[in-house]
């Protein structure tokens, strides 16, 4: 299942920068997780400085 990146998102890259399919975009007002790509690996959840990414 595809990661979610919740409202606490602060737009820094990071999450983007360490997902190695690219299935992380920059949405609107925050970053967002295409679920057709996401392998589910966590490494965005792992870089997320914030702590707003999580399991769907």
């Amino acid at each position: 299942m595809a990661r979610v990146i919740s409202d606490e998102c602060i737009s820094c890259g990071a999450c983007a920068d360490t997902c190695p399919v690219e299935a992380i975009s920059e949405g609107d007002g925050k970053y967002v997780v295409d679920a057709d790509k996401c392998i589910d690996c966590g490494a965005c959840e792992d870089g997320c400085p914030v702590g707003a990414i999580s399991e769907a």
